[in-house]
């Protein structure tokens, strides 16, 4: 009994020793780099709180001096802007635009990562830097030819003007590309044995192995789609087909200072991002890092 009591004290004063021998330096540097990710945080996250605020607030207390920062839970701006606006056709519409836009980036991402991952042909690298140097092509300098195209194929003020030019992704090309060289090869050699072609393999077996990259995917088109602003308000002008974001600065020159209602309103358009995003994000980092860091030629 004593000699483990000896042995326990040991070990505890050996322990002791290496706590305190932690640099200062060290654990402060530590600290500071912690004070400075809460301070970034709050400075990111205070806007959104802030219209927050301002849309539970009342029409009083969104002007009073000093400024309220606690909530009033008021829901009478919400009512109006559910009861009194077309928020309910915008929505549609950019739920529409959006679901239709993932599962085109879903479908040709995956079987384009595939056919630059699996099958070889001869200027298979060639075609994978053609499609990393489409992300260096700013999307500003393309508008005006982009617009001559869609007036000659009669697709302004439609859904498909919305949908079609979206529906390649050259981030999901290049994920899906990543996940599906990490998958053994003996995978597709025992398909082949029993009679399965590449695109009954893509859809049962590469893409069900792949659920990470096709949930990130998914989310992060989701999430651009949602928030297209430039392009629906070049190509489309009739309320019936645009989306949420185009419905906001509407209400912006609607409500003028009514800043409860126009808070409403962004957050409204702003919830169902936030409840998905909050939904999926665990299979982001997973989707994005993969079994294999890096691009891979």
């Amino acid at each position: 009994m004593s000699l483990t009591r000896e042995r326990s004290n040991k070990v505890s004063a050996e322990d002791g020793r290496a706590v305190r021998s932690i640099p200062k330096p060290l654990a402060l540097g530590r600290i500071a780099r912690w004070i400075a990710v809460v301070v970034i945080a709050v400075l990111f996250a205070f806007p959104l709180y802030w219209v927050l605020v301002t849309a539970f607030n009342t029409h009083a207390g969104v002007f009073s001096i000093p400024p309220n920062f606690v909530p009033a839970f008021h829901t009478g701006a919400f009512l109006y802007v559910l009861e009194h606006t077309s928020w309910l056709r915008y929505m549609i519409n950019t739920v529409f635009i959006s679901g239709a836009t993932v599962l085109l980036v879903i479908l040709t991402s995956a079987t384009a990562g595939y056919a630059l991952a699996e099958l070889r042909f001869k200027g298979n690298s060639f075609f994978f830097f053609v499609v990393l140097a489409v992300i260096m092509l700013p999307a500003q300098a393309l508008l005006i030819p982009q617009y001559s195209i869609v007036l000659r194929l009669h697709l302004l003020n439609t859904y498909w003007v919305q949908i079609i030019p979206f529906a390649a992704s050259t981030f999901g090309i290049i994920l899906f590309r990543q996940f599906f060289k990490t998958l053994p090869r003996e995978y597709w050699e025992a398909a082949r044995l029993e009679g399965v072609g590449h695109l009954r393999y893509i859809w049962k077996v590469a893409l069900p192995l792949a659920r990470p990259a096709v949930v990130t995917v998914a989310l992060l088109t989701f999430i651009v789609s949602w928030n297209q602003f430039q392009w629906p308000l070049i190509m489309t002008t009739s309320h019936s087909v645009q989306p949420i974001e185009i419905a906001l600065s509407h209400y912006m020159q609607t409500f003028e200072a009514n800043w409860r209602k126009l808070t409403s309103a962004v957050l409204l358009a702003l919830l169902p991002v936030v409840i998905v995003f909050l939904l999926l994000q665990r299979y982001i980092v997973a989707g994005v890092a993969g079994r294999d860091s890096g691009v891979n030629s």
